[in-house]
């Protein structure tokens, strides 16, 4: 076997003289030249014999090794052959691994009081480990006692800019005098903490941008100290050749009111307004930062910033993200989705449009009832916002929203250090000693021009806008409209203020049987909705309809839905209408069990309900006998008379918006036809439409003589209207 061995060279005591030798002196004659130059074949002579030994001496062991190796081999072929080991080998290999671990020191886990440093290795396709080599090529520090004595450290790099053969990579401020100027010009900016020992700023330095105005003012200051002034400039020449063309390109964006793309970044400064008409009307948000960005539609800057908004127990900050779009050449700036509010021509008008909203933001706070009419907000299946037409009451409850609705809710933010300052500053200057929440004018500005609630004609969650919410119209004449006895509207009127006032007779067990109900029952058209309808409006507090197709069919729905709903009504002091609620009151039998769970669960509910209810019904005799001892008013409602009939007809006549040429005969005589008040609606309405067909200014009787001729062709029509036509 032929072994090549690396040649390793020994340097001998010989060689050590020959060397010191022949630095000494070069003056000497040819003899000493001689006698060298055989030193130094002697030594060259000894080396290749000490070679040769240690050669020898090196193969002598490689073959002791690979003899080794060879006999283990035949030791396994031998074992394959056989298939066992004999003992003497597993005692024999038993007792070298256990002269080889009595030999290591035996040392307890984490006992050993240094430190053991390791290093990262080197980078395979994207991967590495821990190593216990130190890495080769490793520089000193370059930041050290000296450096930590200059004012500013400048860190540069290779440029990319063909104009420049460096760029800074960042600085770092340790001047104590910079540190205390930088405080007063950096003020209220986000991210910049000057009471730091070592101020860091990347490239492209967006502060100094940003404040740069703010920095050559203060250069500018008759009083600074001299020392100041020295970093200053020093600070000002590092600054002015690192982005003074950015300076430049940035003042003429000012001056001219375009930006282009790539220079977006530079119009927004953190911690100011800017305006977006960002789902809904033009709004107040306050900048936080910005950031380019791309996805599969391309590049874009996203604009990340703060409004004020209601978690339904208090006020916060919520973040809004806008993209801007990528675009060729320059643009105006009012132009953008998102602009800075100084650069708006009509800062007056706006300021005074975005205060009014914030101001109507603040008092709807909590829960309030009001009108609605124009376009709201809700959302479909995916979360995405889809628009829809409300008209009709409202309740703005932004609490409730976050616990009944479907949809996501927005959690806030607290508001930060400088926003709690803020706010009691204000409260200092207006003499406000309370603990009541004030808001400053400047967050007025920033409130969102939506909020939440619930629609009680739809029946759903929305969000609403600001400038559509209005104050109730209160209708003051609708309960004296009420075609009803006299004693029957006293008493309904009677327990309905009695109970909103607070005034319940309670149970022997606290918390049942506070509420009150009162249960409407007799034929269509009678006025059983409407009594309910003109309570509220008298009470001037919510009213809540309901039927049993709102709250569903299975019986753990019916439970949940009904609990929700009345945990609602509860809260906003309302009125609760559950209309043609036979489903519910219609008496147990034997073999409906999902009917009789349904049951059940009202007659518990309605145990411990603490509010105003009217439940209505065309059949009164199949309720439950439990239902009887849980009402407390029960009031029949018969046929109309002809009396009460004439009353309608005069009421709508009354409130209808085409003037009407109706004599009281007239109306004698239609009020002998057996009709119910709603059909008696119906009739005059479809009536006054045919008058605003022929161009009528006033409602004819012939007009309401050609409905009745259509309707008594109407299958069902009363046998009255036939006999009169």
């Amino acid at each position: 076997m032929v072994r090549c061995w690396p040649r390793r060279s020994k340097k001998s005591a010989a060689e050590k003289s020959a060397k010191s030798g022949s630095a000494t002196s070069l003056t000497s004659g040819s003899t000493a030249a001689d006698k060298s130059k055989t030193e130094q074949a002697e030594v060259k002579k000894e080396e290749k014999k000490e070679e040769k030994t240690e050669e020898k001496k090196e193969d002598k062991k490689e073959d002791k090794k690979e003899d080794k190796k060879e006999d283990k081999k035949k030791d396994k072929k031998e074992e394959d052959k056989t298939g066992e080991k004999t003992e003497e080998k597993k005692d024999e290999e038993k007792s070298d691994e256990d002269k080889e671990e009595e030999e290591k020191p035996k040392v307890q886990v984490g006992s050993i009081s240094q430190r053991k440093d390791i290093y990262k290795g080197p980078v395979e396709d994207g991967e590495w480990t821990w190593v216990d080599k130190y890495p080769d090529g490793v520089e000193e520090a370059a930041e050290n006692e000296e450096t930590a004595t200059y004012a500013v450290v400048v860190r540069n790099m290779k440029s990319q800019d063909s104009r420049k053969k460096l760029e800074a990579h960042s600085i770092v401020v340790q001047s104590p005098w910079l540190r205390d100027a930088l405080s007063e010009i950096m003020a209220d900016y986000p991210g910049v903490a000057c009471e730091l020992s070592r101020l860091e700023f990347e490239a492209p330095f967006k502060p100094f941008v940003h404040r740069w105005a703010e920095f050559t003012k203060y250069m500018e200051k008759p009083d600074l100290e001299e020392k100041t002034k020295e970093h200053m400039k020093i600070l000002y020449d590092i600054l002015n050749y690192e982005i003074g063309d950015n300076i430049k390109t940035f003042q003429d964006y000012v001056k001219n009111g375009v930006v282009c793309f790539k220079d977006l970044w530079m119009i927004f400064q953190p911690g100011t307004i800017v305006l977006s008409a960002y789902l809904g009307p033009m709004s107040g948000f306050e900048m936080v930062e910005t950031e380019y960005m791309a996805n599969n539609c391309g590049k874009f800057l996203q604009v990340r910033c703060d409004c004020v908004d209601f978690g339904g127990k208090e006020f916060g900050r919520y973040q809004e993200a806008i993209n801007i779009p990528e675009f060729l050449g320059t643009k105006k700036i009012t132009g953008l989705k998102v602009y800075p509010f100084h650069f708006h021509e009509k800062k007056e008008e706006i300021t005074a449009q975005l205060l009014k909203r914030g101001t109507i933001f603040e008092k709807l706070a909590g829960h309030h009832y009001r009108e609605y009419s124009g376009r709201a907000i809700t959302w479909n299946r995916e979360g995405n916002e889809v628009d829809i037409q409300i008209t009709g009451r409202i309740v703005v409850d932004i609490e409730s929203f976050n616990r009944f609705s479907p949809w996501r809710v927005r959690y806030l933010n607290d508001f930060n250090a400088t926003d709690i300052e803020r706010f009691n500053k204000h409260k200092v200057e207006s003499g406000i000693e309370s603990e009541e929440f004030v808001m400053p004018d400047y967050y007025k500005m920033l409130c969102r021009s939506r909020t939440r609630g619930y629609s009680l004609k739809y029946k759903k969650w929305v969000d609403f806008f600001l400038e559509q919410i209005t104050d109730v119209r209160w209708n003051t004449t609708a309960f004296d409209r009420l075609v009803l006895p006299a004693d029957q509207k006293e008493l309904i009127l009677s327990f309905t203020e009695a109970q909103l006032a607070g005034d319940s007779f309670d149970d022997i067990i606290a918390g049942k049987g506070k509420g009150i109900i009162c249960l409407l029952s007799g034929p269509p058209g009678v006025g059983k909705t409407l009594t309910a309808e003109a309570v509220a409006e008298n009470l001037r507090v919510p009213l809540h309809m309901l039927s049993s197709g709102d709250l569903g069919s299975d019986p753990w729905e019916v439970e949940r839905e009904l609990n929700s709903i009345l945990e609602l009504v509860s809260r906003w002091n309302a009125v609760l209408l559950l209309d043609e609620c036979d489903v519910f009151l219609e008496a147990r039998s034997n073999h409906e069990i999902e009917r009789n769970k349904i049951v059940t669960i009202f007659l518990r509910t309605l145990e411990y309900y603490e509010g105003i209810m009217f439940l209505t019904t065309n059949r009164c005799g199949e309720i439950d006998a439990a239902f009887q001892s849980r009402i407390h008013v029960s009031i029949e409602y018969p046929d109309l008379t002809v009396a009460a009939r004439k009353i309608i007809w005069k009421n709508f006549l009354r409130n209808s918006t085409i003037k009407s040429n109706l004599t009281d005969k007239d109306i004698s005589e239609l009020s002998e036809l057996k009709l119910n008040g709603r059909q008696i609606k119906n009739v005059l309405k479809t009536a006054s439409l045919l008058a605003r067909r022929r161009k009528s200014d006033t409602l004819e009787r012939q007009f309401i003589e050609t409905v009745l001729i259509i309707e008594k062709k109407r299958p069902g029509a009363p046998q009255q209207m036939m006999h009169y036509m």
